[in-house]
């Protein structure tokens, strides 16, 4: 189990997080992970995501990008997507993060959903000390990154049946990152990931996913 932890943002403000550490038995420093909310907040479902990061290997970091607040339907997550500043919460609470772990991690990657996973691109773009990232079902908007940008290995999760970040979508996401970007696609809905939300959760295409995204970080934070 993780812990609450505050870090400083690049602006002096702090802001709050979850903090998942990896086991360094050997007095090692472990390899480190920005884990990126989705609409629905810092919620238990993200930390277990980030507990299980940790227990493979990766400190990982999930910033709270709402101050506390929690969106319990779609309505309220709506809601609080809006009032988010993605040149924020990219410039300020991501770069903060990854300043954090600077100290405790050796590489560090950064990866998320939804929402999460097109502030994952955004870091990708703005924070070019990161060392990886792994997209999940996010595409940001143009005004906030370009893809065509990424410098870094990067590794994006779409679904087929997804009305929101349609294939179409995504084929046009694909067609702006690198050639050596790894793309995925699954036959299942937005928001296969996660497991609290039984109306869209794919227990096979979560479970590829996940085995391919420890295979992308074991390979490009642990080189």
């Amino acid at each position: 189990m993780g812990q609450t932890i505050a870090f400083t943002r690049p602006d002096g403000a702090n802001s709050t997080a979850y903090l998942a550490e990896a086991d360094s038995s050997e007095g090692l420093k472990r390899p480190g992970l920005i884990l990126i909310q989705e609409w629905w907040g810092l919620n238990p479902q993200i930390c277990g995501v980030a507990d299980r990061f940790a227990a493979a290997g990766f400190t990982t970091l999930a910033p709270d990008l709402y101050r506390g607040r929690l969106a319990s339907n779609t309505d309220e997550a709506t809601h609080l997507k809006r009032g988010l500043d993605f040149a924020d919460a990219t410039h300020q609470d991501l770069a903060g993060a990854l300043a954090f772990l600077a100290h405790h991690c050796t590489k560090i990657g950064v990866t998320g959903f939804c929402m999460g996973g097109a502030l994952t691109i955004a870091a990708s773009v703005h924070l070019p000390s990161l060392s990886a990232a792994s997209c999940f079902y996010g595409i940001p908007p143009a005004d906030l990154a370009d893809p065509a940008k990424i410098k870094i290995p990067f590794q994006g999760h779409f679904a087929n049946l997804d009305d929101w970040i349609t294939p179409a979508a995504a084929d046009a996401l694909q067609a702006k990152l690198p050639a050596s970007a790894e793309i995925y696609r699954y036959a299942a809905e937005h928001g296969f990931f996660n497991e609290q939300r039984p109306e869209v959760y794919d227990a096979a295409s979560a479970e590829l996913a996940w085995a391919r995204t420890l295979a992308f970080f074991n390979k490009h934070l642990l080189a």
